[in-house]
């Protein structure tokens, strides 16, 4: 259950809004990096307290992807450099930070650098960046001192029913023996796939899969990913990219010589390129970015240790 006690934390007053709620006034929607931002981070800080929360959970983490919608333009390590490393160890679903790291991921949030996450203590306490400065946190409790203190800030709390990015997660199945098993079978019949991993939205990671390698793949993975299971690439690439269809876009996956599997995203438009781009390749295979065109073998997302399937996909 999300925390009772939900409000919207904002630099836009409620006496400039119509009717239907939109804000009229003259506050632009985007971060000042500078008090106002501080203001944001200290209201934050002071429902963190007034809820007993030091420590909170980083959910449903993503970096930029191809598209970027923020009003403020992303920046070189999605805004989390400093925080963590290169690779992004420890910026996955479940990883718990401090409250300081938290409030920096926030600061990231609000400038629209390029990451973006759900902060949360299970049902107790959450929250939840939206656009144009937006920020929703839920908690147990009232939270009356950190309500006044937020409007001391010069900002407002406007009390709601729910965050708007409360909702349910899709039911997945869980990445168990059974779905190796599966994958196992798969090997068989095929003598290679390709598993695509997904850890961080827009952070994929891919795999060939083989009988010998399986094992260490396996090894390797990333908490909580989302596993997505192809037939494997196909080393006529001049053959896959004759097929490609005529409009739409498309991922392309490709081999690089070297062993580095790489995607890229394109349109009818820059099929020359691309095969320039491919030229050493020694395999590829295209996928539909359509739900209903996108048919995987298998798909299952990794439950925790203990067996729990807890990641929200």
């Amino acid at each position: 259950m999300p925390p009772a006690f939900v409000h919207r934390i904002t630099k836009y007053d409620p006496a400039d809004r119509d009717e239907h709620g939109t804000y009229q006034g003259a506050e632009e929607a985007v971060s000042d990096h500078g008090p106002v931002e501080a203001a944001y981070l200290e209201a934050i800080s002071a429902f963190a307290e007034a809820a007993g929360i030091d420590r909170l959970e980083i959910r449903e983490p993503s970096v930029t992807g191809h598209v970027h919608f923020g009003a403020q333009p992303a920046v070189e390590g999605h805004g989390l450099s400093g925080l963590f490393p290169a690779d992004l160890a420890g910026y996955h679903d479940g990883a718990e930070v401090s409250l300081a790291v938290a409030l920096e991921l926030i600061r990231v949030m609000l400038r629209e650098q390029g990451a973006w996450c759900q902060l949360e203590a299970e049902d107790v306490f959450a929250v939840h960046v939206g656009w144009d400065q937006y920020v929703y946190v839920g908690s147990d409790q009232p939270c009356t001192v950190a309500v006044a203190r937020t409007r001391e800030l010069g900002l407002f709390a406007e009390r709601l029913v729910a965050s708007p990015y409360a909702a349910e997660p899709e039911v997945t199945e869980a990445a168990d023996e059974g779905f190796w098993a599966s994958v196992c079978t798969e090997l068989v019949a095929r003598q290679g796939l390709l598993l695509e991993e997904t850890h961080i939205v827009n952070a994929t990671r891919w795999h060939r899969l083989t009988a010998e390698n399986l094992n260490a793949v396996r090894a390797g993975l990333g908490p909580r990913a989302l596993l997505t299971v192809w037939p494997d690439l196909q080393p006529d690439v001049g053959a896959v990219l004759t097929a490609l269809p005529s409009e739409w876009h498309i991922e392309f996956v490709w081999e690089t010589e070297d062993g580095t599997i790489r995607d890229v995203t394109v349109d009818e438009t820059q099929y020359q390129e691309l095969a320039a781009l491919v030229a050493d390749a020694r395999a590829a295979c295209a996928l539909s970015l359509y739900t209903d065109e996108r048919s995987p073998l298998l798909q299952a997302v990794l439950p925790d240790s203990d067996g729990v399937l807890r990641a929200r996909w």
